[in-house]
């Protein structure tokens, strides 16, 4: 493979999923690109940390309303970086994972049953 300038690489996937893409997509104002990289980007979260998709989706929103980013106004094509960008910083700084902790413990709690009193 030569090297190039581009920071971009073609792969073939199967056309149901680019569809599931392009649908999932739509209303969130991503392009199908973009929202594949979102899939891979909560799967790596959720592979890495152990987190469910669920919690690791609830860990993006909550970071990114701790972090004051509006995610709907960055336009579709810079949001991707925008949000890899945070990520990394976040983890280099070490608030991802106060923020991931954070988000697991708030969920623990919520799901532990209530005590009784003897």
């Amino acid at each position: 493979m030569s090297s190039s300038s581009s920071a971009f690489a073609s792969v073939k996937l199967p056309a149901s999923l680019v569809q599931q893409a392009r649908e999932a997509a739509q209303p969130q104002r991503r392009s199908v690109a973009g929202q594949i990289e979102y899939w891979a980007t909560l799967g790596r979260i959720a592979d890495e940390t152990g987190l469910t998709v669920a919690e690791a989706r609830e860990a993006i929103a909550l970071y990114d309303v701790r972090q004051g980013a509006a995610v709907n106004a960055v336009p579709a094509e810079d949001s991707l970086d925008a949000i890899e960008n945070r990520f990394t910083a976040a983890e280099e700084s070490g608030r991802l994972a106060r923020a991931i902790r954070n988000t697991v413990l708030s969920n623990r709690r919520k799901a532990a049953p209530p005590r009784r009193a003897a």
